[in-house]
């Protein structure tokens, strides 16, 4: 018996234990890491899980850690794609901002970014499909298209099609996307991408996860990311009143589907380890 067969066997028997003494099935964070631990086929990757869990508990993630993480991505020869998602209002962008200019550094451009965003529909197409009132759900957005982008960014890079690849950006004054706003030049060997919607299993989003070689979870406190959200609206033009009824309403049914998806991601990035909107990167 290995040692983390040793390790893991008596802490899960414990856990089933306790949970048909309740009669209840309850979701505890021993029965979850437990049950991920189980599912996992590998010894080695088993311990590795554990270690990995006790060494987090011990050491805050930081956004370095983030910038080597996204760093060890690129490799010559191919393009990867990272992609960062969260609830509205969770750092997303300022997080996709902030990597980009740190990878980037002052040296010839590797790193591109291409938010999610650029695929909303327009207003005059909202209106008649009278989605309007809900702008920015799942259905509010071009995924068919968006996944479409995201093959062509894995299939055309510097070795294969040395072309520019332009996406759409999003105005945020307008509150309308930009067709053709940001390009991607062949020599981004890492684009990435940021939205709520990138672990969605419905639709046309569930082609979103195979494009992407990692998916990033922003997690925030709750009441600092409804205020985010309230200030948004604001600076944009809604009245405190209308930018409360709006991240009451539209934004907090989006925030609760996109929750149910965080089980997906490759990692949870914590609020001590996301930059500060309207800062820049330390550099030494």
């Amino acid at each position: 018996m290995s040692a983390a067969q040793r390790v893991v066997k008596p802490t899960f028997r414990r856990a089933c234990t306790r949970g048909r003494r309740s009669g209840a099935r309850r979701s505890t964070p021993l029965a979850f890491l437990c049950a991920r631990v189980v599912q996992c086929p590998d010894p080695a990757r088993r311990t590795s899980g554990l270690l990995t869990t006790r060494q987090r508990a011990r050491t805050p993630m930081t956004f370095d850690d983030l910038v080597k993480r996204a760093a060890s991505l690129g490799r010559p020869g191919r393009r990867a794609i990272l992609g960062i998602t969260g609830s509205p209002g969770a750092g997303k962008t300022t997080l996709a901002e902030h990597l980009v200019r740190e990878l980037n550094g002052d040296g010839p451009a590797w790193v591109a970014h291409v938010p999610m965003d650029g695929f909303h529909l327009a207003d005059v197409e909202l209106d008649r499909l009278g989605r309007r009132d809900r702008k920015g759900a799942p259905d509010t957005f071009d995924a068919a298209g968006y996944a479409a982008l995201l093959r062509r960014l894995r299939e055309e890079h510097e070795e294969t099609a040395g072309e520019i690849v332009y996406a759409p950006g999003f105005e945020r004054v307008l509150e309308q996307p930009l067709a053709g706003a940001v390009p991607v030049p062949p020599s981004a060997r890492l684009v990435v991408t940021e939205g709520n919607y990138l672990l969605l299993e419905t639709g046309a989003w569930a082609r979103v996860r195979s494009l992407v070689d990692e998916v990033w979870f922003c997690e925030i406190a709750e009441p600092e990311r409804v205020r985010r959200l309230v200030a948004r609206h604001e600076e944009f033009g809604k009245d405190h009143e209308s930018a409360v009824a709006w991240v009451a309403g539209t934004d907090q049914r989006n925030a609760n589907l996109v929750a149910t998806t965080r089980h997906r991601a490759d990692l949870v990035v914590p609020e001590t380890a996301l930059p500060t909107a309207g800062t820049s990167p330390a550099r030494p």
